[in-house]
């Protein structure tokens, strides 16, 4: 019989696709399918933007091998940005390109830590973030985070869970699955943390374009000097600009992180898609005012959520922001499992249950809510109304 490596065969399979299958038993008798269980962007990019991604990879020299950290033109661009955005000094060395966020946080954590070692990761967490470790044979040390708190995390809370194994803090925000968003002081106070203690402070940002009320950024970590000694920031293309399938990630880091980080790189990618690269060099000023106008979409659709949400007795939003409403669900005692499974084949809805992210969720359901327009939400109280799981 074959063997399989054990680590991945403890690590669960991938939730999504499980989850659509419930989706086959939907009769459509009130009304067409509404899928909030993905957070894919909900319209296409911009016309220039797919256009150049198909001259770029038209171009025979675009089909050769590029550099392991990614092409000139990007790390450049993506330099700028990142400095212009948070008001510090980052050049293109610290920057590399990525087949996608979920490359750059393993390429990340693979640099920092290893087998026997452990990384402390804000509970409900994304679950490939947990995944990635799991396989890897690197201990998840879960820091839960609280409905009362608004699923924001505790600087305190994580120094006590700090042990020997430790080698890195996690941060998402805006959160993937909570929609919760960090407060500036918060995000400050766990580098701080990482500083004294010696670890990296790896800040996932993948949607960081969508933070509302006109925020620009969510810290101010890179205006500091020595930056590079701990925070490893994370970026996915995929969202802001509509192409997830063209699998665009960034990460900036220091030499010391960054010089690991071109190994994992080089075992996995070799290098990132290159029509994609040469493509996002252009749009990242040459898509900012449609970049803006999503943001706006985006933030208007939170509203609406929230709005509907507050119409259906018994459901209440934990946490909201980006993509991502956290929701309680009215039916104690019931496993969220189950609550997403009688949703989606009796109603018809999408959502995924709490405890896809994590032990102790069972109160709640994620819905992503970027590829559903208005009206697709407004459709959600009649749904919701007399659900009995």
């Amino acid at each position: 019989m074959l063997q399989l490596n054990p680590q991945v065969l403890d690590t669960g399979t991938p939730p999504i696709p499980a989850a659509r299958a419930w989706m086959a038993s939907y009769g459509g008798h009130h009304g067409p399918a509404i899928d909030l269980s993905q957070a894919a962007p909900g319209a296409p990019p911009p016309a220039e933007l797919l256009a150049r991604l198909g001259a770029a990879a038209a171009r025979p020299e675009v089909a050769r091998y590029g550099a392991i950290l990614g092409d000139a033109a990007l790390r450049e661009a993506y330099a700028r940005d990142v400095a212009a955005t948070y008001g510090g000094d980052v050049g293109p060395a610290d920057v590399a390109i990525t087949a996608g966020c979920n490359l750059a946080f393993l390429a990340a954590v693979l640099a920092v830590a290893g087998p026997g070692s452990s990384v402390i990761l804000p509970a409900p967490w994304y679950f490939n973030h947990q995944m990635t470790l799991q396989m890897l044979g690197i201990g998840v040390t879960p820091l839960p985070c609280r409905p009362e708190d608004r699923f924001v995390p505790d600087v305190a809370a994580a120094e006590a869970l700090i042990d020997a194994t430790t080698r890195a803090l996690v941060l998402v925000t805006p959160n993937n699955p909570t929609g919760a968003i960090y407060p500036e002081g918060v995000i400050a106070a766990f580098a701080d943390l990482a500083k004294r203690r010696g670890l990296a402070l790896i800040v996932d940002e993948t949607y960081r374009d969508f933070l509302a009320d006109g925020a620009n950024r969510a810290h101010g970590l890179l205006t500091r000097p020595d930056w590079r000694d701990t925070v490893i920031q994370l970026y996915s293309f995929s969202k802001s600009y509509a192409v997830p399938g063209h699998r665009a990630g960034a990460i900036t880091a220091g030499p010391q992180a960054m010089g690991e980080i071109l190994k994992v790189l080089d075992s996995v990618q070799i290098c990132a898609a290159r029509p994609a690269q040469e493509a996002l060099a252009w749009a990242i000023d040459g898509t900012a005012d449609w970049r803006a106008t999503m943001r706006a979409t985006i933030n208007g659709r939170i509203s609406a959520f929230a709005r509907v949400v507050e119409a259906c007795p018994g459901w209440s939003i934990s946490s909201i922001g980006a993509y991502f409403a956290y929701v309680r669900h009215p039916f104690a005692g019931v496993p969220a499992e189950r609550v997403a499974e009688c949703l989606a084949k009796e109603r018809g809805v999408l959502g995924l249950p709490g405890s896809y992210f994590g032990p102790g969720q069972d109160d709640h359901l994620r819905f992503a809510f970027a590829n559903a327009d208005e009206a697709a939400i407004a459709d959600l109280p009649a749904r919701l109304k007399g659900l009995a799981p």
